[in-house]
């Protein structure tokens, strides 16, 4: 018996698909009306948490924040059986996942963060990346399970915590990588550019290939070889600034990264490669 606590978008898909597979689930969900939809479908609906994780080996969870997990837990731990098996998918703080990990096995349970890069489709198909770190022999054991509900289960060795640090790893690159999007469309619209030519630009010179260059580059501390010098980068971001300002376009990001080109020009850097402005965050002791 399979419980499932959160039926969001991504919780129930997920239960969509472990009916499919032939699993029985028992489902709870804060907003009754969501759980509800899927009784059609198999799933058997409960209205308190303790009742949804009765005779379950295996409770799943994909919630909102820390909070959430803690206070649903402690709801769902009068009706845990003994050695019940708690797999979180909730993006929460390295901090809490860590936290939990200890609590729960001091209580006579397990606790295994796994953490996703999947959208609601995703859940359904049973395709995207799910993160796991911590008790390797329980990884082990669970990783069947998990590898049916996901393309693919990354193994981010025995630190609990670590795998929900980098889920937040990865969505702080999907913030910022959207935010710079938002700011080339912004661009593009000042100089009066379709949006489909930007896409058809990207699509030819795809940027995406040059990001593990580009880490190399910023993490190996020698930036006295300039593919593009930061004070020719400077003159072009401030071209973005002000075609933006006269098309009356909002740019998010490229002002922040302004200021941080002309703090290291000021330190004397203008012909470095421009990737020393990432300098701070790769070596802060040096700085």
């Amino acid at each position: 018996m399979t419980a499932f606590l959160g039926m969001g978008l991504l919780g129930s898909n997920f239960v969509r698909a472990m009916i499919a597979r032939g699993e029985s689930v028992q489902v709870w969900n804060r907003t009754a009306r969501k759980a509800a939809a899927l009784a059609e479908q198999g799933a058997k609906v409960l209205n308190a948490v303790a009742e949804a994780v009765a005779g379950a080996k295996y409770v799943h969870l994909t919630l909102k924040d820390d909070a959430a997990v803690d206070e649903v837990l402690a709801l769902a731990e009068p009706g845990l059986q003994p050695g019940a098996i708690i797999i979180d998918h909730t993006t929460t703080s390295a901090e809490g996942a860590a936290e939990r990990t200890g609590k729960w096995r001091e209580k006579g349970f397990y606790y295994q963060h796994a953490p996703v890069f999947m959208g609601p489709q995703n859940a359904l198909e049973g395709t995207g990346y799910m993160l796991v770190s911590g008790d390797q022999e329980l990884i082990a054991q669970l990783e069947p399970r998990l590898a049916a509900m996901t393309g693919k289960v990354l193994n981010f060795g025995p630190q609990p915590g670590k795998a929900a640090g980098m889920k937040l790893i990865g969505n702080s690159f999907l913030v910022t990588f959207t935010a710079g999007l938002a700011d080339t469309l912004s661009l593009a619209r000042a100089l009066d550019i379709p949006k489909e030519d930007v896409a058809g630009l990207l699509g030819e010179w795809n940027p995406a290939t040059m990001v593990q260059a580009r880490i190399a580059r910023m993490t190996s501390g020698d930036y006295s070889k300039p593919s593009w010098e930061l004070a020719m980068a400077r003159k072009d971001t401030g071209l973005f600034i002000e075609t933006a300002f006269k098309g009356n376009t909002p740019l998010i990001a490229i002002p922040a990264i302004a200021a941080q080109m002309d703090k290291w020009i000021e330190k004397g850097h203008g012909a470095s490669d421009w990737t020393i402005i990432g300098k701070d965050a790769v070596f802060p002791e040096e700085n």
